[in-house]
């Protein structure tokens, strides 16, 4: 599939690396990323089954078999994650993955045949080129296809592809989201996260509480600070709901119920809380999923519940703030959107 000339990219920029969720035992991560406009999915494969929880606080959510990781429900365990641009039409990756991994007989044993859970979520992409294309199951099966435990790519990549941030004074005036990735360990026990950012809000440094990427002054050399610009009465664009979101995984190698694998996908949107300013809004489809591959029992002097709740935050935001770091600028047609390095060294 050959790049429009009307797509451009810049080149990326070396991130160092802060861990990923691909530390975690018995996770593998795959992008598929379309060279026709920036899009793509990315999936998260846990090929021995992992058990599931899942956290939606956007008012704008765009996922499938979601209510199936509720604790009351039968299914235990899922099998992969699928992440994808395209809005609602980027859900049907999720049927490339489940076709991938019932070729390789990985699933649950249904007795008339393998039946693989996939549980998917998107976001809104669709500004980016052409929004006819979009990612569909030739896609989810592709990504699949290049998943390893090898640290997964970030950036302008997968799932982060046609990611923005800081939409809520025009897309004119927004910035490039991505997907970054990062894990943290403690007493044995690792957490990582993959983030897909394409928040309304602006990206923040948790560490220093300055914005990173987000929506930019009118003149668009500058960081206008959406929070500080709210609260002195600036007047935001109008939005279509749903049109932004953050969408992501958080895994463990710890030994988890499906009660704590919920309970951790809940904690885990701390994270987002810090690295994102305004977050879960009524246009966001905020929605995170964890995945517990039970290789580390929590026992003796292992992490409790406490722990890994703030190691999951803690992953969240840096991974996060990683995908907005590691993104390139892009041109589609007239509108440029540049990058959180441009507004570090301006666009000649």
């Amino acid at each position: 599939m050959p790049a429009p000339s009307s797509t451009s990219s810049s080149p990326a920029s070396p991130t160092p690396r802060a861990g990923a969720i691909t530390d975690v035992a018995g996770i593998e991560v795959g992008h598929f990323s379309d060279t026709r406009r920036p899009t793509g999915c990315t999936v998260v494969m846990a090929r021995e089954g992992a058990v599931a929880g899942v956290d939606v606080r956007g008012a704008a959510p765009g996922t499938r078999e979601t209510d199936l990781l509720s604790p009351g429900n039968l299914v235990q365990q899922v099998h992969a994650v699928m992440l994808a641009g395209g809005s609602a039409w980027g859900l049907s990756a999720a049927e490339g993955a489940m076709r991938w991994l019932e070729e390789r007989n990985i699933g649950m044993d249904v007795r008339f045949g393998t039946l693989p859970i996939v549980p998917a979520a998107v976001l809104f992409d669709l500004p980016m080129g052409d929004a006819r294309i979009r990612p569909d199951a030739a896609a989810g099966y592709a990504a699949c296809d290049a998943a390893s435990n090898a640290a997964p790519a970030e950036g302008n990549v997968g799932a982060g592809s046609g990611a923005l941030v800081g939409k809520l004074f025009g897309v004119h005036r927004a910035m490039k989201g991505g997907i970054g990735t990062a894990s943290v360990t403690v007493g044995g026990v690792t957490v990582g996260a993959l983030i897909a950012v394409n928040s309304l809000g602006d990206v923040i440094d948790h560490d220093t509480a300055r914005p990173v990427a987000g929506a930019r002054t009118e003149d668009g050399t500058a960081l206008l600070d959406t929070r500080r610009a709210l609260l002195r009465g600036d007047l935001p664009k109008p939005l279509l709901a749903g049109t932004n979101t953050t969408l992501g995984v958080v895994a463990t190698d710890a030994v988890l119920t499906k009660v704590q694998a919920n309970r951790l996908a809940n904690v885990a949107h701390d994270g987002l809380a810090r690295a994102i300013n305004p977050v879960h809004t009524m246009s966001d489809g905020d929605t995170l999923f964890a995945l517990a591959t039970g290789r580390v029992p929590l026992e003796g002097n292992a992490p409790g519940m406490t722990v890994l709740g703030t190691m999951a935050a803690e992953a969240v935001a840096i991974a996060t703030l990683r995908a907005v770091r590691a993104a390139t600028s892009v041109t589609v047609g007239d509108l440029h959107i540049p990058s959180a390095a441009d507004l570090a060294t301006p666009r000649p």
